[in-house]
């Protein structure tokens, strides 16, 4: 089992005419996730944790406007950001990541992309990501899909960031299982987690990625 590397992910939220849109970044093939599209981050430097004098938060912080800036040319602060979920990757996992995602609003669209860890990008609206995605379009790995699935309900991004000071960050630490017919991932407060046995009677919080058909992010608690 490999130790998790410290990183990084920010959410960045716009409101247009047609609602709500997120940025995406498509990552180079030859790196960690390649081709997929991603929310801009990266792992937090040694000097981040220095200067945050070993707080991992206010270090996730420094790490998320830096790369923010370094994979889409996009200034934000310190307190745009808002922290609402922290992932971190299976055990099974070859790399894995301890990361930590925040919420952060922008006015401008204009990214500027440097061809190299980065090889496109697209401003989407949740649901029409999420559309994309089940189209077979653009691929996204879990967290992205769990958390383009948490903003469907948001037209606004004023609404989307009050929604998420209200409540608790998210910490997910998934058990991955495959079933006959499908992989699932387990999160904190399935009933199902503790044993790793996904028929185990109860509340629901887990990710259905079928042998065929639509993803399913379920949470029922």
């Amino acid at each position: 089992m490999s130790e998790p590397i410290p990183s990084a992910t920010v959410v960045l939220l716009r409101d247009t005419p047609s609602g709500m849109k997120v940025l995406l970044l498509r990552r180079n093939s030859d790196i960690a996730y390649g081709g997929s599209w991603v929310f801009p981050g990266g792992r937090i430097d040694p000097h981040e944790f220095e200067a945050a004098a070993g707080d991992a938060l206010q270090a996730a912080r420094l790490a998320a406007v830096r790369e923010t800036a370094e994979e889409a040319c996009v200034s934000i602060t310190e307190s745009d950001l808002l922290f609402f979920a922290h992932w971190t990757t299976p055990v099974v996992r070859p790399k894995r990541f301890s990361t930590w995602f925040f919420l952060a609003p922008v006015n401008e669209k204009a990214v500027q992309i440097d061809g190299g860890e980065i090889h496109d990008y697209e401003w989407h609206t949740p649901e029409k990501a999420l559309a994309a995605q089940l189209e077979g379009r653009i691929e996204v790995p879990p967290p992205t899909f769990v958390t383009l699935t948490q903003l469907l309900p948001f037209n606004r991004v004023d609404a989307a960031l009050q929604h998420f000071r209200t409540v608790p960050p998210l910490q997910l630490q998934p058990v991955l299982l495959k079933t006959p017919d499908a992989l699932v991932y387990l999160y904190n407060g399935d009933a199902g987690y503790p044993s790793a046995d996904p028929a185990v009677p109860g509340p629901r919080h887990r990710l259905v990625q079928p042998k065929s058909g639509p993803w399913q992010y379920l949470r029922e608690i």
